[in-house]
């Protein structure tokens, strides 16, 4: 990715952060396929400064279910890597505000929600199969 293209990536982003926050999660809480989206916000690994990212997510009994398809790149969304250097992170979904544990699925469970994911938006189906063998990370956040 280009810096032009980074620059205009991060900008998109702020501000469907911030239509998301003032419409209290009624405007930009829908991607591809009719997901929702929450704005999730970790740390980054290096710096230790929050960052916040609009991600789609799939309700597991009260659990959130995100995944790092970054719509099908061959390497995980920056995002995604910072979760994997966390327990704990920090959900807006719609207008209310939860921290949450963070469980990296490993395994049969991954493989579960994953085909979870898949079956209701079948858009994901082909980021696997356009991430040039990656396997697409998927994270439980279980509100505290």
């Amino acid at each position: 990715m280009s810096n032009v293209q980074r620059t205009v990536f991060r900008l998109a982003t702020k501000l469907n952060n911030a239509v998301y926050r003032a419409s209290g999660g009624r405007v930009m809480n829908k991607a591809r396929d009719g997901i929702p989206v929450l704005l999730l916000t970790v740390p980054g690994r290096k710096s230790g400064t929050p960052h916040t990212s609009p991600v789609g997510y799939l309700d597991d009994g009260g659990r959130y279910v995100v995944t790092g398809s970054a719509n099908g790149l061959p390497t995980d969304p920056q995002w995604f890597k910072n979760l994997r250097q966390v327990d704990q992170a920090h959900v807006l979904v719609g207008n209310r505000e939860q921290d949450v544990g963070v469980v990296i699925a490993e395994g049969e469970e991954r493989d579960r929600l994953w085909g979870q994911i898949v079956a209701r938006y079948p858009g994901f189906g082909h980021y696997e199969k356009k991430a040039q063998g990656r396997t697409i990370p998927v994270a439980v956040l279980t509100p505290r």
